[in-house]
């Protein structure tokens, strides 16, 4: 391994400050999460970033955030930084989980149960 290779490691914190040009966290308010489902609508320029092009070329299929970003091998922060300036451009499309059911209220529940035991 040469001296160059040494020293641009794919853990190397200077390689994910000049990944996300600095940032630490998305500009605007997002709702990415792990589950987020992210799916590309234009095929990468050769101006791109070479990691937003990767994301462009393997979301084809919908592919949740936590799979960006263990294809990419990069920290979820830094391809959630990522996403979020290839969704202000409007290359990708993110579809947010299913939010989880609103439970009934107990007093209806058990109103229903009563009545059932009635018949």
């Amino acid at each position: 391994m040469s001296e160059a290779d040494r020293d641009w490691d794919d853990g190397d914190p200077e390689r994910l400050y000049v990944i996300t040009r600095g940032r630490s966290g998305p500009a605007e308010q997002t709702s990415f999460d792990l589950v987020s489902l992210i799916v590309a609508r234009a095929e990468p320029t050769p101006a791109m970033q070479p990691e937003q092009a990767a994301i462009l070329r393997i979301c084809g299929a919908p592919l949740s955030v936590a799979e960006i970003s263990a294809y990419l091998r990069l920290p979820v922060s830094a391809v959630t930084v990522l996403l979020t300036d290839l969704l202000a451009e409007e290359r990708i499309e993110a579809r947010t989980s299913i939010p989880a059911a609103i439970l009934p209220d107990r007093a209806l529940l058990e109103a229903v149960m009563h009545g059932l035991q009635r018949l």
